[in-house]
């Protein structure tokens, strides 16, 4: 069966259309407008330089409920003694390429294409896209960027470069998805990594009437305060 070639018009077919590797769609552009009535499904993407936009919906899904985190005792001395000081929303673009550029120095692709890096910027300006920053010696050590619409975040990427950076922001930004009401951070892909820290995959059915229920209005959020 073709994969669907995304019209002109904002227009998703349904998330259980998608292939069994997860491939919804293909086409269409990275506007806000668009991202955000993807998100809204379930619907991202991802895709590399010189292919075309492809939009995934993958199941199972893995996510993190922030009242199931796990948090490994040597993770937590770690921050008691605050080896690192945390931000949001200080560092975004930063962030972003800095989870692109730890992929292509380690060999591995990225999906974060200029283009990408634009559409996620523009998220990030109007209120949708966010980022947890963390600092060592006054150097961007690590962090995590995602979507955000009502009480959910989409995790987007992640990276480090003084161990465990990435895995502090992802403490902190559980913490602050619990100072704030927000009831599930999509992780979209199982990784055993996330799963140490209490991720879980869940069925298709049970992620859509998840995002019905924790997505009820599609507004722009401050810039982000750590507490």
């Amino acid at each position: 069966m073709p994969v669907f070639q995304l019209p002109h018009d904002i227009i998703f077919p349904l998330p259980e259309h998608a292939e069994p590797d997860g491939l919804l769609a293909v086409g269409g552009d990275l506007s806000p407008a668009r991202l955000l009535a993807a998100y809204c499904q379930g619907i991202f993407p991802w895709y590399s330089e010189g292919e075309p936009i492809l939009w995934w919906s993958p199941a199972p899904r893995l996510v993190l409920y922030p009242g199931e985190f796990h948090l490994p005792r040597r993770l937590a001395r770690t921050m008691r003694r605050n080896v690192f000081s945390v931000s949001a929303d200080t560092a975004f673009k930063e962030v972003m390429e800095n989870c692109a550029r730890v992929r292509t120095e380690s060999g591995e692709g990225t999906w974060i294409t200029a283009e990408m890096l634009a559409a996620y910027c523009r998220l990030h300006e109007i209120g949708f896209a966010h980022s947890i920053e963390c600092w060592h010696q006054g150097r961007l050590a690590g962090g995590l960027y995602g979507v955000c619409l009502d009480r959910v975040f989409f995790g987007e990427s992640m990276f480090t470069r003084v161990r465990d950076a990435s895995k502090v922001a992802l403490a902190r930004l559980v913490e602050h998805a619990r100072a704030t009401g927000i009831g599930m951070i999509d992780c979209q892909m199982t990784t055993d990594h996330l799963l140490r820290f209490g991720a879980r995959e869940v069925d298709r059915q049970r992620f859509q009437d998840e995002l019905q229920d924790l997505i009820r209005e599609i507004r722009p959020q401050k810039k982000w305060r750590l507490r």
